[in-house]
């Protein structure tokens, strides 16, 4: 077996705003197998400043694993611990090997194009008129679950754009996810909490920094409505230290992005857990091609999770991969009908 790894940048079509500041463009390496002639490709999604594996040895690590493809996808995978965003693209490549074609993973009734995966739709952080014209696209483009980024403009004007929305669509018609991006301070937390819970919120995103353990725990008791861990799970490796955390903090959710917890087997540790505490969880991408949003959708529908997931942010590129993926009425669709992974070919007829 061959394997080789690629850089590749992908280019934002408009700076797009998150509590850590603004993207202008993001990274990834993907991983190229090949074998009896044929050829698999696996994405590793780094997210810096946020991912665990932002480390100086990154690619350093990825010449390790293709110089070690040998040892096989199991084994390379625990010797990836630290490396959660490349044990993903290696289960991710080997899968892709596998497979009669390397874009179809977890063939199923979505990849069919017969059934479909409810997602939120995602509103950036901005301006206010900004934030208020996308809010504005998403309910027109039928999405009946919005998720706002907040944290970084005045927080009374994140209220005021709450306000609208509740103004013109009430609970049940609209869902409303906020992701604070652990933005709030923490002896603020809870009064804005208290605050949010006012438009009737499904739930919110790590409130406060990630490591403050014991404030977290305290919010998850004392909060008026839910809240999901996001960041709060990286960099946490071992079940049974992934288990303590539950434990200690008692979430209502948690949220599993792939590239960040350690692939589909590490975020399938994570669901294990959270069900037998009875902690509710969904799916994220992380800004991922749609080489890897590809594959994270196709598998995230083999869960049966019947809430709103996080997927979808492929068309925030303006470089990114054509796939046939898409977006109606607030579902993503696999559309057999396009043709799709032109552009990819370079990487894989190479």
């Amino acid at each position: 077996m061959k394997a080789s790894y690629q850089k590749y940048t992908l280019q934002f079509k408009r700076p797009s705003g998150t509590s850590r500041g603004i993207l202008t463009e993001k990274e990834t390496w993907f991983i190229l197998l090949e074998k009896d002639g044929k050829k698999g490709i696996g994405e590793c999604g780094i997210l810096r400043t946020l991912s665990v594996d932002d480390r100086p040895d990154y690619e350093e690590k990825l010449r390790w694993v293709c110089g070690n493809i040998h040892l096989g996808e199991d084994k390379l995978w625990e010797s990836l611990q630290e490396f959660p965003s490349i044990q993903f693209g290696v289960e991710m490549a080997f899968r892709s090997l596998a497979a009669q074609d390397p874009f179809l993973l977890f063939p199923s009734d979505f990849t069919g194009s017969r059934k479909s995966i409810l997602i939120n739709g995602l509103v950036w952080m901005g301006e206010e008129s900004f934030m208020k014209t996308q809010i504005e696209e998403k309910l027109a483009q039928g999405f009946h679950c919005i998720k706002l980024k907040i944290g970084a403009i005045d927080f009374q004007k994140e209220l005021d754009l709450l306000a609208f929305i509740r103004n013109n669509f009430d609970a049940g018609t609209v869902e409303i996810r906020v992701d604070a991006n652990g933005a709030f301070s923490n002896d603020k937390a809870l009064e804005k909490l208290q605050q949010l819970s006012e438009f009737e919120l499904h739930s919110i995103e790590q409130p406060v920094k990630q490591g403050n353990v014991a404030v977290m725990a305290q919010l998850c008791r004392e909060t008026p409505f839910p809240i999901a861990l996001d960041e709060e799970l990286i960099g946490i490796f071992k079940p049974e230290d992934k288990e303590a955390l539950l434990v200690q903090i008692k979430p209502q959710y948690i949220i599993l992005k792939p590239s960040l917890v350690g692939g589909f087997r590490g975020s399938k540790e994570w669901i294990d857990l959270a069900e037998k505490h009875n902690i509710g969880w969904w799916i994220t991408s992380a800004l991922e091609s749609n080489i890897g949003l590809n594959a994270i959708a196709q598998w995230t529908f083999t869960l049966q999770n019947p809430m709103p997931q996080g997927l979808g942010t492929g068309a925030l590129y303006t470089n990114n991969f054509e796939c046939p993926l898409e977006v109606v009425d607030g579902q993503l669709w696999y559309n057999q009908g396009k043709t799709g992974w032109e552009t990819s070919s370079v990487f894989i007829s190479g």
